[in-house]
């Protein structure tokens, strides 16, 4: 194998990563409806105790509510208050 051929390989597998990394951050819609109230709860009570290791793992648990609330909102109503959301006027 030529140099300018591991290269690509290299370029190639490094793409796939990230793009595996990418799409297993977000929560799919088949996940989202699978979620119990039980579930909801239990990433609620992790925000609330925020005792993560990395502000990372936080943000990924507060996106993952976020997605939760505009999809299936009667789960997440009593933990409106984690999300911080805003309602404003786009006039």
């Amino acid at each position: 194998m030529t140099s300018a051929e591991h290269r690509s390989e290299k370029a190639t597998n490094s793409m796939s990563q990230s793009n595996t990394s990418k799409t297993s951050s977000r929560i799919s819609t088949q996940e989202i409806a699978a979620m119990t109230p039980e579930d909801v709860a239990e990433l609620a009570q992790r925000l609330e105790q925020d005792e993560y290791s990395t502000p990372f793992e936080g943000l990924k648990d507060w996106h993952r509510l976020r997605a939760v609330a505009f999809q299936r909102s009667e789960l997440v109503e009593p933990y409106m208050h984690l999300l911080d959301l805003e309602a404003f006027d786009e006039s």
